[in-house]
């Protein structure tokens, strides 16, 4: 059984990020970047099952620029067997992503695609429905809990309700949510191993893939800043700020 995880390349969750004075943008400059912490966990993930004798091969992919090669060395690192990297200049949105992976499932022919549910970087929380409506397999989406046996996978998920699990017939697609797992420490003789391990490139045209964007970023600002709270006397008071300020009640 093949695993096939994306990952992606973004702003460093501990980083705040700056966005662009002409507001073109987020200033990535001089940013340290890392892995998508959701492709963490998918990653963390199809070792563990890998680990557990559930599957033999666990490819991580990436879409992007060249320095894309330093996210799939970190999962490879964690575990993964070998690394693709779709190379590309263009600024890719999650239509484009969900076409280049699915063609990367038309290729590898995986039994289960894991990726994180969304990137802290545009939050769309999109790729991973859109891939499993191209690729037209039955998808899992905010995992909290994935087991795979018997070509099936049995996955928990949590609902507003509590906990809903539903059971795929591989091959299927699953996204991690943060309570999924927790990303083990990449040691340092495992990125050693990592940079002997097989990274291949190609390019969207090989693929037979059109990434040309289809949206227009027109602005991006930076949310208004929250203005001090105040402190009331007594509950009346609250009572009516409530009702004749904030208009809430």
């Amino acid at each position: 059984m093949k695993i096939l995880v994306a990952v992606k390349r973004t702003i460093d969750a501990n980083v705040k990020p700056r966005v662009k004075s002409d507001g073109a943008g987020v200033d990535i400059a001089n940013v340290k970047m890392s892995m998508n912490p959701f492709d963490e966990i998918a990653i963390e993930e199809a070792v563990r099952l890998r680990e557990k004798g559930a599957v033999a091969e666990v490819v991580a992919v990436s879409c992007g620029d060249a320095k894309c090669q330093e996210t799939l060395r970190t999962a490879l690192a964690i575990g993964a067997d070998r690394a693709v990297l779709v190379e590309t200049d263009v600024e890719l949105q999650p239509l484009a992503v969900a076409k280049l992976l699915k063609a990367m499932v038309d290729r590898e022919q995986p039994q289960l695609v894991i990726l994180g549910k969304q990137a802290i970087d545009d939050d769309a929380n999109q790729t991973g429905q859109m891939l499993a409506a191209l690729a037209d397999l039955p998808q899992a989406t905010f995992a909290s809990k994935v087991e795979v046996a018997d070509g099936k996978a049995s996955v928990t998920r949590e609902v507003d309700g509590g906990l809903e699990t539903l059971s795929l017939t591989l091959p299927a697609v699953i996204t991690t949510d943060l309570r999924l797992n927790e990303p083990r420490y990449v040691t340092l003789p495992n990125i050693m191993k990592a940079k002997k391990k097989q990274l291949d490139t190609v390019k969207p045209d090989e693929l037979g893939v059109d990434v040309a964007p289809r949206l227009k970023t027109l602005k991006v600002s930076e949310p208004p800043k929250r203005s001090a709270g105040v402190k009331v006397p007594d509950v009346a008071t609250l009572v009516d700020k409530l009702r004749n300020e904030a208009k809430v009640i």
